[in-house]
Parts: C-alpha cells; sequence; structure tokens
C-alpha cells in the first residue's frame, strides 16, 4: 500500500515540477528576445557614431556662433580680395579643400543618442542578470526533481554566468586592469571622435573593443539558449511526453 501512495505523489511531484520549468521556459525564452535586441540597438549606435552618421559633442560644437561668425569674416575678407581696385585683375579666390560630411540618419543627435544607450544599458543588465538566475532556477528545479538533462541545462547556466560576467562594465570600476562588453556614452565618444588617427594596430583593437567583445558576448547568450532548449526536450523525451 505505501508503494500505491508513493506512485500518485511521485507523479504529483513531477507535474509540479513540468508547471515550474514552463514558467521559467517562457520567462527564459522573453529575457533573451530583450537581450538580443538591445545587443543588437548597442552595436548599430556604435556604428552610426563610428561611420559619422550621428555627430558627436565635438562636432556640434564646430556650429556654434563663435565659429560662424569665423567663417563669415572669412568670406568677407576673401570677397574684398575678389574685388580689389577697379583697375587690377580680380585674385582668384582661394580654393578650400571639400569636406565630406555625412548627412544626420533621421536627425539623430548625439544627446538622444546619449539617453538611448543609456536606457539600453539598464534594460541589458537588467535582463542579463535574470537570464541567468532562471538558469539557476531551472538548474535547481531539475535537480530536486530529477527531470533529467542536467547536463545541458548545467552548461547552459554556466554559459549565462560567463555572458553576465563579460557584459558588465567592469572599466567603471577597475578601470585601466578589466573591461567589459557595455560601453558608457563618453567612452564611445572619445574612441570614435579619435578613430581618424589611430594606427593600424590601434584601428584593430578599437573594432575589437566594440564589435568582437560584442559578438563573443552575443555568441555565449545564443548558446546558453540552446542549451537551454535541449534540456527542455530532454525533459520530454525521459517523461515521454513526446
Amino acid at each position: 500500500m505505501n508503494e500505491n501512495q508513493a506512485k500518485p505523489d511521485n507523479l504529483v511531484d513531477t507535474t509540479d515540477c513540468l508547471e515550474v520549468v514552463n514558467v521559467f521556459k517562457g520567462w527564459k525564452n522573453f529575457l533573451f528576445i530583450i537581450a538580443i535586441l538591445c545587443l543588437l540597438l548597442l552595436q548599430a549606435s556604435f556604428w552610426l557614431v563610428n561611420t559619422g552618421y550621428v555627430k558627436t559633442g565635438d562636432d556640434i560644437k564646430s556650429d556654434s556662433p563663435a565659429a560662424a561668425a569665423k567663417d563669415t569674416e572669412q568670406i568677407k575678407e576673401a570677397a574684398e580680395k575678389v574685388t580689389g581696385e577697379p583697375n587690377q585683375p580680380a585674385e582668384a579666390a582661394p580654393q578650400q579643400p571639400e569636406q565630406k560630411q555625412k548627412t544626420p540618419l533621421f536627425k539623430i543627435t548625439f544627446e538622444r543618442l546619449t539617453g538611448l544607450i543609456r536606457f539600453f544599458n539598464f534594460v541589458l543588465i537588467l535582463a542579463a542578470i535574470l537570464y541567468c538566475l532562471t538558469m539557476l532556477f531551472s538548474l535547481k528545479v531539475s535537480l530536486l526533481g530529477r527531470l533529467g538533462g542536467i547536463n545541458h541545462i548545467a552548461r547552459a547556466f554556466f554559459l549565462s554566468l560567463a555572458f553576465v560576467v563579460l557584459l558588465l562594465p567592469w572599466q567603471r570600476f577597475f578601470d585601466g586592469v578589466v573591461i567589459g562588453a557595455m560601453y558608457t556614452p563618453a567612452e564611445l565618444q572619445s574612441a570614435c571622435a579619435e578613430a581618424d588617427n589611430y594606427s593600424i594596430f590601434a584601428t584593430i583593437l578599437h573594432y575589437l573593443r566594440f564589435t568582437g567583445y560584442w559578438l563573443l558576448v552575443l555568441l555565449l547568450l545564443i548558446f546558453s539558449q540552446l542549451r537551454s532548449g535541449r534540456w527542455a526536450k530532454a525533459i520530454l523525451r525521459r517523461l515521454e511526453v513526446i
């Protein structure tokens, strides 16, 4: 009789664990989408500033009234040289090199982009930490409920943990020691403003910092999500649901 009572109890426990797994699975997928979107938007912000489609603060200062007045004076001096005296041939106006300026994309200013980057950083940190905690709780449920797939969920948890560790902006706390994949608007502005003067080696480090590091973090997140998907399928196969 004890064996008959044990079987229904085990069935109830397993059913409860499956319900918890479904809850964690839904939140895991939702947080994964949020983190992916934030990472893509941050990378798009880098390319907008790096390619010059969004003017940084240094470019905006050049459009100040003092600079405009200085340009007006230069134009007047050039006009006086052109007109000159009536009996003398007019001197050719000095030709200034054409400056290639890219038109701003959708009239996005760097001030607005700064607010967006800060918002994306906040949402990304929140989503990344909750995603890692969801993996941890899923691992605990699998161990306590003996649902199986421990190999997959354990790997998924450590991949998500590495994702969070490499993502956080450690340069804000340990400057000159270690950096994270996330960056502040000031870091992006200073790095992109000096990008034209970089050597080949510095240019490679520049793109590794803002693109290669980002790609590494993105792959860790994707691999963690794939491992967690295998974990869910392993549970269903063991319980003969599929």
